[in-house]
């Protein structure tokens, strides 16, 4: 039987290891891939530190994943051999079954359907997924520059365009990282009156160059007194894990705004409710989308110019990538990129 080359997670908490394995055979129901580039995502911590629940190690992490189908299984119809396909972090409650109505969207086996946490992902050269989870790439795209849409753009496209605001209306991007670079450009695409937040002057020129039209620096201005000036915001989204950035955010609000939650803080957010009540204001949180989703968030992305900022890793140096992702030192997101 052919071999391939996987990096997979041997334990909890445990180093990466380069191994071999035998090339999978699609199920019915299934596509083979052959991945071409995957995204290394901040999500992938939670394979490799053993913080999601029901993993069994050794275990392959990956979910933004840029491939060519390779085959297909019984019942198969609406996929072929050589097309184009991206996999990613697809799923959440579906809102009907059991497990979503007790709040456990992780055993949701209706929606919550992604590589790398319900199945082996796609830190492999071949990787097999459900046929309904696929995404088309569409020509003009390259593997590395669509692997991170499946993710960290489809959460921002997503979200941005399910949000309520106008073209034209205010919108935040707070943070301008492996997700803000990327909603920054949605949000400006999108037609919004876009504002980055971030720490710092470093980072002003490249948020205009991406599109924002104003840019605050939070270590040197009253970000929420600024964006009162401005009228209030229609949407902020919060990219940066910052509890306390999140919880200030809502008083930047104006009436019907929206506070979008992207980024998972490890403290809890402090928010006083009058000004919710008054002002109608609301705190949502977004997952991502379906496959359909990730599909119209490429097309987007190729119709308009936006692109990640991607550094690209072969698979060997996949433990190199996944540190230097962690601790904040790629700009902006990491890709594994596979020659086959």
């Amino acid at each position: 039987m052919s071999k391939m080359r996987v990096m997979q997670v041997v334990s909890s908490g445990g180093p990466f290891e380069l191994v071999e394995r035998d090339i999978p055979e699609p199920g019915a129901g299934q596509v083979r891939v052959k991945v071409e580039a995957c995204g290394v995502c901040h999500s992938d911590a939670m394979t490799k530190e053993g913080t999601w629940p029901g993993i069994q190690y050794p275990w392959v992490p990956g979910h933004e994943i840029a491939g060519i189908v390779d085959a297909v299984g019984t019942g198969v119809t609406e996929w072929t051999k050589g097309q184009r396909v991206g996999v990613g972090w697809h799923g959440g409650n579906c809102g009907h079954c059991d497990s979503c109505r007790r709040g456990d969207f992780v055993t949701c086996q209706v929606a919550f359907q992604v590589p790398g946490i319900s199945y082996d992902g796609g830190y492999a050269e071949y990787m097999v997924a459900p046929a309904g989870t696929l995404a088309l790439i569409p020509d003009g795209l390259s593997a590395v520059e669509a692997a991170p849409l499946m993710c960290a753009g489809v959460t921002t496209f997503n979200a941005l365009r399910n949000s309520g605001a106008q073209p034209g209306d205010l919108v935040v991007i707070l943070g301008v990282g492996g997700l803000g670079h990327l909603g920054i450009q949605y949000a400006a695409k999108m037609g919004f009156n876009t504002v980055a937040i971030a720490r710092g002057n470093d980072r002003e020129q490249l948020a205009r160059r991406l599109g924002a039209g104003h840019y605050l620096d939070s270590d040197r201005q009253d970000a929420v007194a600024e964006l009162k000036k401005l009228g209030g915001a229609r949407v902020v989204l919060a990219t940066a894990p910052d509890a306390k950035a999140m919880s200030a955010a809502v008083d930047a609000l104006g009436v019907n705004g929206n506070l979008i939650l992207l980024g998972v803080p490890s403290e809890s957010l402090l928010v006083p409710a009058l000004p919710l009540i008054l002002g109608r204001r609301s705190i949502t949180g977004w997952p991502s989308g379906s496959s359909i989703d990730s599909q119209d968030a490429l097309s987007f992305s190729l119709l308009t110019g936006i692109r990640a900022m991607t550094q690209a890793f072969p698979l060997e140096r996949a433990a190199e990538a996944y540190d230097q992702m962690m601790s904040g030192q790629v700009r902006f997101r990491a890709v594994l990129r596979f020659e086959h």
